[in-house]
């Protein structure tokens, strides 16, 4: 049986559970009555009751959308301006927060659920009941990590609960760290639960030892306790995961292909196939109308962080440097240098008309001059982005087209074959991570069949260097600049060190450093904005003077507002307080 076929029956059997069990505990509204006993009478029905609370992982608002989370974090944009976090004026309210909570609770309410009943299930395998419960809590914590980092403090509820229990007020954000702390313990000592599982096993997707040293690494992060979260990614490393690298140029773009989805640096993934309700939808939200089956670019790149990827040989990129006198023109003036060779009268006429300076334009050449500013960047650019002038193997119907990002854009069909986007009438960055491409490699646009990373090793790495770096000693940075170097040979990118733009002077700057390589090792994965918030930076890095959507050139689109430092901890549900009066506002937050 191959990988793919093993993990579809995995998923396939939650499906099957879930339809199942209509009137059960994996259908239910969150804070819904205890599940019935019969849920858990049997060895079979116990392994669909764990497996109903991975499909949580699934849901919006926790792994199946982190796309969205794109959107808050510093590489990415929506399209539509749809945040109201971003744009200042976001009340308790806003069901960004409602729905975040209920559904990390409705996976606490199933780990609970099965945590409190499998103790009774008898199992003929040795070490199956303990495995389950391991990992019953290690998803608890999860979700409960999910609500803390965000909140503050949340109620703990450890125990199966009726509908009319959720009246407990605020745990301090402390008691839940420990909480999250303790359940990863009881995870990590559980005999029975294996370090890892190798590529194709029929468990492929669980918890692992991995996962729950990393998780619980991630806590002492938040609580700056820096020397255990160290000593918990040291042991990821003992329980052999390692970085990818297939030994080619673009080791760090197949990553993120099906073939390489249970490698060595998976850690913990959302399991995917090409099966509505169970697929990927990134290619579907970042993909363009010439990716498979038409997408809809809905959440594009941000173009202050594109400006942000250092040059190949560790530099700092300066638009100055490739086009002298860039930086001093205005926005609309300096669109023209992103113009197609060979433009009509009509369309030059059009782009002078929008303040481009033509004086400017090259008619034979123009596309050369700027394509050489993305050629020696790191190669993680274009490996992440479809940048002005670059290819982008698409599909037109059930044929493999390639396209080239061209503007102003003409036509997807011949002669032209224009990248095509829902917009058209606008110049952007397209995410090329995530993406399809060709007419084969997903088999509907709404779903692909690639998991989803949630831990990766290359995020353990990083982490490892944040914990030796934050600690400040000589011995323990220059260590830290090793494991930051071990991302930065597979990307293909100057090491630290190696050549006097990447001299690391001192503890802050290796600091900076760090920083901006997680920002680009994982851009487009949904995990900058949880770092912006974790090193309080969420201010200065998204809601800098001018910060939005802008197109490549510069000129905005909308821009960003920020609302106040209260922020940095979500409101409270106005709806949970309302139906549960024990519980507290954090302060600062503006009712409706």
């Amino acid at each position: 049986m191959n990988m793919k076929s093993i993990k579809n029956l995995f998923i396939i059997g939650s499906a099957l559970l879930l339809a199942s069990c209509q009137q059960g505990l994996l259908d239910r509204a969150p804070y819904d009555a205890v599940a019935s006993g019969n849920m858990w009478t049997n060895e079979n029905l116990a392994d669909m009751g764990v497996t109903g609370i991975y499909e949580v992982l699934r849901s919006g608002n926790v792994v199946g959308d982190m796309y969205k989370f794109e959107g808050y974090g510093v590489s990415g944009e929506c399209r539509d301006q749809d945040y109201s976090l971003l744009r200042g004026n976001v009340t308790t309210g806003d069901g960004q927060f409602s729905g975040y909570w209920k559904i990390n609770y409705e996976g606490i309410s199933r780990a609970n659920d099965a945590i409190f009943n499998l103790p009774n299930v008898s199992m003929k395998t040795a070490g199956k009941k303990e495995r389950l419960i391991a990992e019953a809590k290690f998803l608890r914590a999860f979700f409960y990590y999910r609500l803390n980092i965000m909140f503050k403090g949340v109620p703990l509820y450890l125990e199966p609960t009726d509908l009319d229990g959720f009246t407990k007020g605020r745990d301090s954000e402390e008691q839940v760290w420990n909480q999250i702390i303790s359940d990863l313990t009881d995870a990590i000592n559980t005999e029975s639960l294996p370090d890892k599982y190798e590529a194709g096993s029929g468990d492929y997707g669980r918890i692992t030892k991995g996962a729950a040293y990393a998780l619980r690494g991630q806590a002492y992060m938040w609580m700056k306790n820096w020397a255990k979260a160290e000593s918990d990614f040291r042991s990821v490393g003992q329980c052999g995961y390692g970085i990818f690298n297939d030994g080619t140029d673009e080791a760090y773009k197949h990553l993120f292909k099906e073939a390489n989805e249970q490698c060595e640096e998976m850690i913990f993934s959302m399991q995917c196939i090409g099966l509505s309700g169970y697929g990927n939808e990134f290619s579907f939200r970042y993909g363009s109308r010439s990716t498979f089956g038409s997408c809809w670019n809905s959440f594009l790149v941000n173009s202050d962080f594109v400006e942000s990827y250092e040059n190949a040989d560790g530099s700092k990129f300066d638009w100055d440097d490739y086009i002298p006198g860039y930086n001093s023109m205005s926005p609309t003036a300096r669109a023209v240098y992103f113009l197609r060779d060979g433009m009509t009268d009509s369309e030059k006429s059009k782009m002078a008309s929008n303040n481009a300076d033509m004086s400017k334009y090259l008619p034979e050449g123009n596309e050369e001059r700027i394509k050489k500013v993305y050629d020696n960047r790191d190669p993680r650019l274009k490996m992440t982005v479809i940048t002005p002038y670059s290819e982008y193997l698409g599909a037109l119907s059930a044929n493999s087209v390639t396209y080239t990002l061209r503007w102003p854009f003409r036509s997807d069909n011949e002669p032209s074959k224009d990248l095509k986007t829902d917009t058209n009438n606008r110049y952007y960055y397209l995410f090329r991570k995530f993406v399809a491409e060709g007419a084969t490699e997903i088999p509907n646009r709404s779903y692909s069949p690639i998991d989803i990373p949630i831990i990766r090793y290359a995020d353990v790495v990083l982490s490892l260097a944040e914990c030796l770096n934050e600690q400040g000693q000589q011995e323990k940075m220059g260590e830290a600049i090793q494991l930051v170097n071990k991302v930065r040979e597979r990307a293909g990118v100057a090491l630290l060190n190696s050549n006097e733009y990447t001299q690391v002077n001192g503890q802050e700057d290796l600091r900076n450093r760090i920083r901006n390589e997680r920002r680009w090792e994982f851009a487009g994965e949904g995990i900058n904005f949880f770092d912006e918030m974790r090193w309080k930076t969420w201010h200065e890095t998204k809601f800098f003077e001018g910060a939005g959507l802008k197109q490549i050139w510069g000129q905005p689109q909308y821009t960003h507002t920020w609302a106040g430092d209260f922020i940095y901890s979500w409101a409270i549900p106005k709806s949970e307080i309302q139906v549960n009066g024990n519980l507290t506002p954090n302060d600062g937050w503006p009712k409706d």
